[in-house]
């Protein structure tokens, strides 16, 4: 079973990610981890703390020669902005924040709970997404995040190739795939900031090239549309998920709503093996399993909880009526939600992927996925 789990603080010494079941033989490239790494830090609204760090991933453990062991592999990303031991508590907790909920839970302080809850830890969250594209590209499946709406700005994206689509996230300053709206979208970042409030959005991330028959209907636990929307809605300050037309669906008639099935022997070559459909209002699964068609998520991000013009919030000392205390922080990161949420999603599908074909090695799981495809195709 492939899966990974986290260690360390917003500002502790370093950032930990344990990842096991990775399969051997996968050439390990950290430029394409460092790139996401990157891409994490980056749009329109960000604050200080990305001036201040500059994310590079160190596999620690599970690699030679470049190759990976099929053991487990720990991957670092160490925090320039390391002064945990020099932090004071923060005593006004801070209304959306775990603040109040985690002190009171832990007996404890709110420092314990903030520097755990920040989204500085989605670091090696991304680093551990960016490790499993390296074992999705083995097989041609590609994940993909952009930005759809921002501050209740809906993003009219402009249409293309993969290639295109990246270029257009990459000359937007907000990760959409539509540049001309940035103008738009920057004043209103801009003239929020000002306000001393924050904004949320909407991202989507699409996964091309995933085969037929990743998770299953067989038990609710192992379904795959269950297992995406429990690892999205798992990143800070996620607060809804839709899989394909999402909650759409629920407004439509049936006729509306199904992707029709035809038959293209063509392109029986392709991942969806000639089975095409004229739309994909299902995202690519349906019973909780893939069908051949992309894997379409969104996920709804609220605006940043510390605010530079804080809500009422309570003294915990005194009990007495004070703002909420503020800590350094964003306007707006919904461009860095595109980049965590493509990561936590291709890390699921590539579990998906091993638990279909076999965690061992690359070259059995290569095997096992060419056997089942030409099966398929004989059905």
């Amino acid at each position: 079973m492939l899966r990974y789990s986290t260690a360390g603080e917003s500002h502790g010494k370093t950032l930990l990610a344990l990842v096991d079941g990775f399969p051997a033989g996968v050439e390990i490239e950290t430029d394409a981890i460092d790139a996401d790494l990157k891409l994490r830090q980056g749009g329109y609204g960000r604050g200080g703390r990305q001036r201040i760090e500059t994310d590079k991933v160190e596999v620690l453990t599970g690699i030679w020669k470049g190759l990976s062991l099929g053991s487990p592999i720990a991957l670092q990303v160490v925090n320039k902005d390391y002064k945990l031991e020099r932090l004071e508590d923060l005593p006004r907790p801070r209304p959306g924040h775990g603040d109040l909920t985690g002190a009171i839970k832990y007996l404890g302080p709110v420092r314990g709970i903030l520097e755990r809850a920040s989204a500085r830890e989605t670091a090696v969250r991304v680093a551990a997404g960016g490790l499993a594209k390296l074992l999705l590209k083995q097989f041609g499946i590609t994940a993909f995040g952009y930005v759809a709406e921002l501050g209740g700005v809906q993003i009219t994206p402009q249409a293309g190739d993969l290639e295109k689509l990246r270029k257009l996230r990459s000359d937007s300053i907000v990760y959409s795939l539509n540049p001309d709206q940035d103008a738009e979208i920057k004043q209103l970042i801009d003239a929020t900031g000002k306000s001393g409030d924050t904004l949320g959005g909407i991202v989507e991330v699409r996964v091309d090239g995933v085969p037929f028959g990743l998770g299953t209907h067989s038990q609710w636990d192992r379904k795959l549309d269950g297992r995406l929307a429990q690892a999205v809605m798992a990143v800070q300050a996620i607060k809804g998920v839709e899989i394909g037309l999402g909650f759409e669906a629920a407004r439509r008639p049936g006729s509306q709503v199904h992707d029709p099935i035809h038959f293209d022997p063509e392109h029986r070559d392709q991942p969806h093996l000639g089975f095409v459909r004229p739309t994909n209002n299902a995202g690519g699964l349906e019973a909780g399993m893939t069908n051949g068609q992309p894997v379409i998520i969104r996920a709804a991000k609220k605006p940043i909880s510390t605010l530079a013009k804080p809500l009422d919030s309570i003294n915990l000392d005194t009990k007495e009526k004070q703002g909420a205390s503020y800590e350094r922080s964003d306007v707006c990161a919904v461009s860095a939600a595109a980049i965590i949420v493509e990561n936590v999603v291709a890390f699921e599908i590539a579990t998906a992927l091993v638990e279909k074909f076999g965690g061992d090695s690359l070259q059995e799981m290569k095997a096992r996925h060419e056997l089942f495809m030409q099966m398929a195709r004989e059905r």
